[in-house]
């Protein structure tokens, strides 16, 4: 068996953390971290964003309504247990139990019970890094001619970006991140209240999550997870991640000024 690189182990490390590897993936995962002090650290910075979302985020209560709704259908499942044969009606009540935990656990219809494509959860990850670190921006905005060039010599590709913000999203700053194994421009802007984490890495080589919703001449990946939207797309050799908790028209209509600008 070949020895597992950091893509593949940045693709487990979630669910290592969760606790839903199996045996072989664990021995294979932990086989390689004793060897990579980059994925160690990815572990650990998981480990610590997991804490931090059971601490900070919000759960949902479900309505008075639903919960109405879920005690019929558990009620309907009872009836055809008397008449089905027993495994049809086992997966009825199934189903309901299923159902009701879906709700009262806060997940939303738009979230997933499967973990994230592992660059959906590294950009959610840098993002966390941004709302929570004590320094977040390393280089104030005095303008995009000001802040992407203070990344020369501190990555190993140039960042292009081109929006300098405007009456309604303000570029507040940039600081270095780190994507997976690579390092990132993280550029920060404001709506309103609200943090909007854009960044920027090299493509290659990474196992990029389907696109399907255009934004400008590409297609974009756009989702939820744990509370937050995520717009992720290519062009060309860079990658482009844009997260916050605003809602979603939002933020693909920041990543639509970044491609404009281009």
């Amino acid at each position: 068996m070949s020895a597992m690189d950091c893509t593949r182990a940045s693709e487990l490390i979630f669910d290592h953390v969760a606790g839903r590897l199996s045996d072989a993936e664990r021995a294979e995962l932990e086989g390689h971290l004793r060897d990579c002090a980059a994925c160690r650290r990815a572990v650990d910075e998981e480990r610590a964003t997991a804490e931090l979302l059971k601490g900070r985020l919000p759960r949902r209560d479900a309505s008075e309504a639903l919960k109405q709704r879920l005690a019929r259908a558990a009620l309907a499942a009872g009836e055809r247990r008397r008449r089905r044969s027993w495994p049809l009606a086992l997966s009825a009540a199934a189903f309901a139990l299923g159902l009701v935990a879906f709700v009262f656990y806060g997940l939303g219809p738009r979230r997933s019970l499967e973990s994230p494509n592992p660059l959906i959860q590294e950009a959610l990850n840098d993002h966390l890094r941004v709302l929570y670190a004590e320094h977040p921006i390393e280089v104030e905005s005095g303008g995009i001619h000001q802040v992407k060039p203070w990344f020369t010599g501190r990555l190993d590709f140039a960042p292009i970006v081109a929006f300098d913000g405007d009456d309604q999203y303000s570029l507040k700053g940039g600081t270095v991140g780190y994507f997976i194994d690579r390092k990132a421009a993280v550029f920060v802007y404001k709506l309103r209240l609200h943090t909007l984490s854009l960044l920027v890495f090299r493509a290659a080589g990474l196992p990029w999550p389907e696109a399907t919703v255009p934004i400008g001449a590409h297609q974009a990946t756009v989702t939820a997870v744990r509370g937050f939207h995520v717009v992720m797309l290519r062009d060309g050799d860079l990658g482009y991640a844009a997260v916050s908790d605003v809602a979603t028209p939002d933020l693909v209509e920041l990543m639509s000024k970044v491609e404009g600008g281009q």
